[in-house]
């Protein structure tokens, strides 16, 4: 195994001396013959002018009315996948194998002026399955986004966004994320398996931007993610940031922000058998109850370092807490630093660092039912290298190194116990 990790290393330091030209132009490049970097610090992720691009509806800043059309130009159609060596160890768990990351098929334009379209599937792929066994598929078909913006309702100031999509209080986008395997841990944490706050919503958004730097969305959402809504109550929330200097605190500038949320859930109710003391089936609930997240993030540039940093703190109804017997509120807090560092020419070099921490509810051991074990504080460390291939035309094909090092700990009414695992991958990831 670690003649072939460092065999696999050796590939991904390889082109770091040996350049080689791209062959793919991702769809927007492909339109307007820029180089992918206009828009993208390293894709995936947004620099300055990207994110005024997609706030101004994927029309150029200053050129609205005069972009041509979905209709006048290329079909704006773009793939995505991911391929390589994957490894876990979870003592005495050790696992390694060559896997494909599944696909996410793209399209976005203008339909008109100040009207556009966002669709992103990932379509089903039985083949290869998922495990070893076969008994999953790879991917299952989902519309991750489909949404269409009316930018400019009034200039600037009010755009509209329908459909589902990324909403957002995703101060930092889980989608745009050089990692991919590690995911941004507080987004996925969900204390009582209802609302996952890394999911896309379904509902509709109001966003806008000010020359003095400061930004404002205003959403209504179902709340439920990919899954249909079962009552009348909707979730809203607010989110605010504001840039120091120049920039838009991607790449540029020093950026600020704070978001609250607000909704409702259904929840499963214990039905206890009082003999066994034990939890002896789960019914829904016909009502649903409150859920509150609220947190601040912040994104700093300086050269070509970026250092960004989100706290959150989250507050569910005690109807969720099944786990102990006085139920109280499930309250739970969690934050992510992440540096990331652009260098060599084009910044075809991306390295970074990423520390996940949550902090899960504090149930009390003597409350937790017996044969049950509740979740404890998560940490994780994360590091990455990108070298990115191609020439000015694209830069789209990257060689990846992922490591992750996670703990979690168990806590029971008998014992607390620490979980260890490690991730790391080597891949070729590819957009066009």
């Amino acid at each position: 195994m670690k003649k072939i990790f460092t065999l696999l290393l050796v590939l991904v330091a390889l082109p770091l001396v040996i350049p080689a030209p791209g062959q793919a132009i991702p769809a927007f490049a492909r339109k307007y013959g820029f180089n992918c970097m206009m828009c993208h610090t390293a894709y995936p992720k947004l620099n300055d002018w990207g994110q005024r691009y997609r706030d101004n509806g994927y029309q150029l800043p200053g050129q609205t009315g005069k972009e041509k059309t979905m209709f006048d130009s290329h079909t704006p159609i773009a793939l995505r996948t991911s391929v390589g060596f994957n490894g876990y160890n979870a003592s005495p768990l050790t696992t390694g194998s060559f896997d494909l990351m599944g696909l996410d098929l793209l399209a976005a334009g203008v339909m008109h002026k100040n009207v556009s379209v966002l669709l992103i599937y990932t379509p089903r792929i039985d083949e290869p399955s998922a495990d070893a066994a076969g008994a999953e598929p790879l991917q299952l078909g989902a519309l991750e986004s489909a949404n269409i913006a009316f930018s400019n309702i009034i200039r600037n100031a009010l755009n509209v966004r329908v459909g589902r999509f990324e909403p957002a209080y995703h101060l930092f986008s889980s989608k745009r994320s050089f990692y991919l395997n590690a995911p941004y841990e507080i987004y996925e944490y969900r204390p009582n398996g209802t609302f996952a706050f890394g999911d896309n919503q379904t509902g509709i958004e109001a966003t806008g931007h000010f020359r003095m730097g400061f930004k404002y969305a205003l959403g209504i959402v179902n709340g439920t993610g990919a899954t249909a809504e079962n009552d009348k109550s909707k979730d809203v929330y607010l989110a605010l940031s504001q840039t120091i200097g120049p920039g838009d605190g991607q790449s540029a500038g020093q950026r600020v922000g704070a978001f609250a949320y607000y909704g409702n859930q259904p929840y499963a109710i214990p039905v206890w058998n009082a003999t066994a003391d034990t939890i002896m089936r789960l019914a829904w609930s016909d009502r649903s109850k409150p859920l509150y997240r609220y947190g601040a993030s912040g994104s700093f540039n300086w050269k070509t370092l970026n250092l960004t940093a989100m706290y959150m703190r989250g507050l569910d109804d005690k109807a969720g807490n099944f786990l102990e017997k006085s139920a109280k509120d499930c309250e739970f807090q969690g934050a992510f630093v992440e540096l990331d560092y652009g260098g060599l020419w084009n910044n075809r070099l991306i390295a970074s660092v990423l520390y996940n921490w949550v902090e899960p509810p504090s149930y009390g051991a003597k409350m937790i039912p017996d044969g049950y074990s509740v979740p404890g504080m998560i940490n994780a460390y994360s590091t990455l290298v990108r070298y990115y291939l191609g020439d000015w035309n694209a830069v789209n094909v990257a060689l990846h190194a992922e490591y992750t090092y996670r703990t979690h700990e168990h806590k029971s009414n008998k014992e607390l116990a620490l979980f260890k695992e490690s991730y790391y991958s080597m891949l070729v990831d590819f957009g066009f």
